[in-house]
């Protein structure tokens, strides 16, 4: 999972700028601010990724400060570029049926005595055949409400 948010690093770090003169901030602490921001997305990312809509966009937020104006557009494709192979794998892994650390995929869902489902569920919502009502009312609640 972090091979994806060095890489990301690597590929920006050489535009990173240094702090401020006098300032608290050094280069050192602007690299390390830089490559927390990318774990920290690539872990949601591979963790949560239902729930994060753009996770490019919030890394990008999160680091731009960290780079001259001429090089953020770059620092973006770069980050934008990264992220789709990181969810293509991330995808891969859950078409499989194993998560990243190779373990068996399970329902998202509780049986009626509150143990988690042990079924493998189907990739595209994260709950096994039995439990996919549940997606369809996940599904619903999005729907906006009219007034």
């Amino acid at each position: 999972m972090y091979q994806f948010s060095r890489s990301i690093y690597r590929a920006v770090a050489a535009d990173i700028t240094a702090g401020e003169p006098g300032a608290c901030c050094d280069v050192s602490s602007n690299h390390r601010q830089v490559v927390h921001a990318c774990e920290c997305v690539i872990e949601r990312l591979a963790t949560d990724s239902r729930y994060f809509a753009r996770p490019a966009r919030t890394l990008f937020n999160d680091v731009r400060i960290y780079f001259p104006i001429a090089a953020q557009e770059r620092v973006y494709r770069v980050i934008e570029w990264h992220i789709a192979a990181a969810r293509d794998y991330f995808e891969e892994q859950a078409l499989r049926g194993v998560d990243l650390l190779g373990n068996p995929l399970q329902c998202r869902a509780t049986t009626r005595r509150g143990t988690p489902c042990q079924r493998v569920p189907l990739a595209r919502n994260g709950y096994c055949p039995s439990h996919q009502h549940l997606a369809e009312t996940e599904e619903l609640d999005r729907l906006p409400v009219a007034a």
